[in-house]
């Protein structure tokens, strides 16, 4: 089990969105309220003034920095590269989770760590 399959199974339908491509989901500096679990598509995360960028497949979360810091601020901005459906999961949900489902936590940290681990890979200078 993931961190997206622990989102899926607390989720009400009302809490899936249609994205169509191009359409951001949140901007740097917004308030945050909730993350996201990608059940379908590509997302492009940019920070930085788009000097740094990330690409989010199915099966990833992402956002989830708004539901642990309290006056959160995105620290980026999202948007859809191609037609996607999200799950979104808002800070009371999360703390369910996190108090029903004590994994989701280490789920959550295990989805983080990949990607950072996967991005510092991807913008490690070549020798040569």
């Amino acid at each position: 089990m993931n961190a997206l399959d622990t989102m899926r199974a607390l989720a009400s339908k009302g809490e899936v969105m249609t994205v169509e491509p191009g359409e951001v989901i949140f901007n740097s500096g917004e308030a945050g309220d909730c993350m996201f679990g990608l059940l379908e598509g590509s997302i492009e995360l940019s920070w930085n003034g788009e000097q740094g960028l990330e690409q989010i497949q199915a099966g990833d979360v992402f956002g989830a920095g708004a539901l642990v810091t309290s006056d959160h601020r995105r620290y980026g901005s999202a948007k859809a590269l191609t037609a996607c459906r999200i799950l979104r999961m808002n800070r009371e949900k999360f703390l369910f989770a996190v108090q029903e489902a004590p994994m989701f936590a280490l789920e959550l940290l295990g989805s983080i760590d990949q990607r950072l681990r996967a991005l510092k890979d991807y913008t490690r200078p070549t020798a040569g």
